[in-house]
């Protein structure tokens, strides 16, 4: 119903935020942010940077807190193989005959409005 749409619509623009500030983050730390929130079918990449010669292939998990536990902990096995396959299919529909490439996981924790957003980078977790 309608309390369900507006938790959806919250966490969506939770997401959003993170994926901002991630992709701030990441040009800050002279990462080339080339593509945001690419879709195909086997699922969605959330940032495609390039970091020297390197492709990365950037996973970002928003939270608000760490009731849940820590934002990486929601990279599973499952989504690593997932983002395998997308980074093979964004490779393919680019023609980047990549040979350095890499998945990254960005977690950004925005705990409200009086505190700064805490933001972690793990390089290379594929």
């Amino acid at each position: 119903g309608a309390a369900q749409t507006q938790v959806m619509k919250a966490k969506d623009l939770l997401g959003r935020t993170g994926e901002e500030l991630a992709a701030q983050y990441l040009s800050a730390a002279g990462y080339d942010v080339i593509e945001r929130n690419w879709r195909c079918p086997q699922g969605e990449i959330d940032l495609v940077a390039r970091d020297g010669t390197t492709l990365v292939i950037a996973e970002v998990k928003t939270r608000s807190s760490l009731d849940y536990g820590h934002p990486f902990e929601a990279v599973s096995a499952a989504k690593l193989s997932r983002l395998y396959l997308l980074a093979a299919a964004w490779m393919r529909e680019h023609s980047a005959g990549q040979r350095n490439w890499r998945v990254d996981a960005v977690s950004v924790l925005l705990p409200g409005t009086d505190q700064p957003p805490v933001i972690e980078h793990l390089k290379g977790i594929l």
